[in-house]
């Protein structure tokens, strides 16, 4: 696995004048397993480096161009070359967009300061994308994290997905307390920012009441003069890394009084190291260095006088200090390279992204079902294209996958019934496409084993099911279906049923009811505007998929309809599917429809709540006064002048009559009832409502259907 890393702009990854940055990267880089695959790449002057493995771009700047943005085209220049598995910037989110729009990698930023004071972070709209967008985020600290997701409504489960904490680390040495020495020591930039003023009028006071301790200073500013001597403290300037931790072994006061908010804070990390007595200000992270430190209630310079003068007078209480501060030590290179390691093995072995904060994000989708093709177009008019229809036009990509064609296309003597060559092609489509979403639509030649090896690929895939046939406990195939909703729903995250749930004999997990969706481009009539020829429309078939009647086959919808014709021969039906007449598809469905006033939605078995087949929708959708069992609860839905409910063959006998004599009212609730169906049952509300069920987004959209 190949990694690339990338500094910040001028950061200097050398030892002369290391900044926070280097220093982690290389500390963290020498401990990791993955050390001979990580190349570094920076921009310094220095000649030498703190890594061999270390790669300086040399900018060609553009007319007007940026030198940040210089320096990353160059990086993406020598990515192309190299087409790293990983990429890891630092401290830059501003970086982010530029390298994600030019590279297929994985890519992860690292925080080392307030994202809210950063470029490409401040805003609410910048951090969301870059929550949608990268594979991880690494903050050196808890506030920092928090920092980060001000203002973003998330839940913890979804900042966990893929924000995590990695603190910075140091060296981890033996510590001989009998060696440690008179010495309070401050470790930094020498402003008012990292509270140098505070130290300084302090430490002076210190040195003049206890002679026998001495201070030392190791850092610089330029842009700031503020000026301390006595003759017992040192002022060392920069010096090298290295030399610092060292003369930390023998230091018995550490002193951090920080002004601003720490988003970490090393240098007291690194006290923590060496054993020594630390007196800090509680900003920021700085208190996550370590669990014993001494905070200071009031950020002045009298109260780290007291602080100090308390450890110099209790000897015992300061060595306890110590310590307790040394034992409680842990962030070592070796354990932080292994925290970092831990992550990037994620990479390698799943595909991680983020769950979408917002329903208009964009997903891949792989939607596994019967797409019909090998019926040449007489089944196009299915639910399957009208789900499909609705992820597309809610602007995601989608890509299909047919399962029942491949299985037809593939029989052989090898796998006479297809099913293997179907899941191969499966598991073939997830790594091409890598999708957020498996939806199944009866999928039923999909092995179980296959969902569960995807399942344990890619912790974070969601896969839901959809299911249209009715599942009444005395209805037709009951066992049959309850087996095929039940085979993998261990493996769903979510399936949905023209069913609701609740009414079944049987429990499946983390089922909703969704409608058979409607399509503004699959329903096109509008008969409540015309003087139909037919008073009553009504088809059935004996299998779609089959296609005509089978001989001796029969069901009791047609004694139903049969005893229907027989009260009044002045009703004129027009029926499909009985009687010897055999049912329509496809075009021919739409033209007999379009003769209509009125539909029967009557479906196979005893009324269930809420289910129906998808004829309601070819009848609502296209202007038709439907009528249908009130046992089915539609009328939860719509009211009397939407949908017309009956009690039973009597009722529904009267009704018919009633409406073929009321024209107008017949074009007034049909009118109404399409208006209605295609308002809140169509095809992009029920995908919408899919995606948020299976994805686990917490939508403000209400769904006519469904009560949180």
């Amino acid at each position: 696995m190949k990694i690339s890393i990338l500094l910040p702009y001028k950061e200097n990854f050398s030892p002369k004048y290391a900044g926070a940055v280097s220093l982690f990267v290389s500390q963290t880089v020498k401990f990791s397993n993955f050390k001979k695959h990580i190349i570094i790449y920076g921009n310094t002057h220095y000649s030498e480096k703190l890594l061999n493995n270390y790669v300086n771009l040399n900018l060609k700047k553009g007319i007007l161009q940026s030198n940040s943005k210089s320096y990353v085209d160059e990086f993406i220049k020598s990515e192309l070359n190299k087409k790293s598995d990983i990429i890891e910037v630092h401290n830059r989110p501003n970086y982010i967009k530029q390298i994600i729009n030019k590279s297929n990698a994985k890519v992860t930023l690292y925080f080392h300061n307030d994202p809210l004071n950063m470029n490409g972070s401040m805003t609410p709209k910048e951090r969301i994308y870059l929550l949608d967008n990268l594979d991880a985020i690494i903050f050196n600290s808890n506030w920092s994290r928090k920092r980060f997701f001000i203002g973003l409504k998330v839940s913890n489960k979804e900042i966990n997905i893929k924000t995590y904490v990695v603190h910075q680390s140091s060296s981890s040495v033996k510590i001989n307390f009998k060696k440690k020495k008179n010495i309070i020591s401050f470790v930094g930039k020498l402003n008012t920012a990292k509270g140098y003023d505070l130290f300084g009028e302090a430490i002076i006071r210190i040195l003049e009441k206890h002679k026998k301790w001495k201070a030392v200073v190791f850092g610089d500013e330029h842009r700031e003069k503020l000026k301390f001597t006595h003759q017992n403290m040192k002022i060392f300037g920069f010096k090298k890394h290295t030399d610092i931790v060292k003369y930390l072994e023998k230091v018995s006061i550490s002193i951090i009084c920080s002004r601003w908010e720490e988003p970490f804070g090393r240098t007291s990390l690194e006290a923590a190291s060496r054993g020594c007595a630390i007196i800090m200000s509680n900003r920021g992270g700085l208190p996550e260095t370590t669990n014993h430190a001494i905070k200071l209630d009031n950020l002045d310079s009298n109260e780290i006088f007291k602080k100090v003068e308390f450890l110099i007078n209790n000897k015992a209480k300061r060595l306890t200090l110590q310590k307790k501060i040394y034992k409680d030590f842990k962030y070592t290179h070796e354990f932080i390279a292994n925290k970092i390691d831990n992550i990037r093995k994620v990479f390698k072995e799943n595909i991680l992204r983020f769950i979408p904060l917002k329903k208009n994000n964009i997903l891949r989708i792989l939607h596994v079902t019967n797409f019909n093709e090998r019926h040449n177009g007489r089944l196009q008019f299915n639910t399957s294209r009208r789900i499909n229809n609705g992820f597309i036009r809610l602007g995601h990509n989608v890509m299909q996958v047919s399962d029942r064609d491949i299985v037809s296309n593939s029989k052989n003597l090898i796998d006479p019934k297809g099913v293997n060559t179907l899941n191969k092609k499966f598991i073939e489509s997830y790594f091409n496409f890598k999708p957020d979403l498996i939806v199944l639509g009866h999928a039923d030649s999909i092995f179980g084993s296959s969902l569960d090896y995807l399942k344990n690929y890619d912790k974070n895939l969601k896969i839901c099911q959809w299911f249209l046939d009715p599942v009444s406990e005395d209805g037709p195939d009951f066992d049959r279906n309850k087996k095929r909703l039940l085979h993998k729903s261990d493996f769903m995250d979510a399936s949905f049923l023209t069913t609701d749930p609740k009414s079944l004999s049987f429990n499946i997990k983390n089922s909703y009811f969704i409608p058979n969706p409607s399509d503004v481009s699959f329903e096109v009539l509008n008969n409540y505007k015309f003087d139909c020829k037919y008073d009553v429309f009504f088809a059935m078939s004996h299998g779609v998929h089959r296609g005509a009647l089978k001989v001796g086959k029969s069901d009791n919808r047609e004694l139903f309809i049969k005893e229907l014709i027989k009260r009044d021969d002045k009703i004129n039906f027009d029926i499909y599917g009985m009687n010897n007449i055999q049912p329509i598809w496809g075009a021919d469905f739409i033209n007999k429809i379009s003769q209509s006033k009125m539909g029967l939605n009557l479906s196979r078995g005893k009324p269930l709540k809420y289910y129906s087949s998808d004829r309601i929708v070819q009848l609502m959708g296209n202007g038709l006064l439907t009528f249908i069992d009130e046992r089915t609860g539609y009328s939860d839905f719509f009211n009397k002048k939407e949908l017309i409910c009956y009690k039973n063959s009597s009722d529904l006998f009267e009704k018919i009559n009633k409406y073929k004599r009321d024209d107008k009212q017949r074009k007034v609730i049909a009118k109404n009832g399409k208006d209605k169906y295609m308002k809140f049952f169509n095809s992009d509300i029920v995908a919408q409502f899919i995606i948020d069920k299976s994805m686990n987004i917490k939508s403000k959209k209400k769904y006519l259907w469904y009560q949180n």
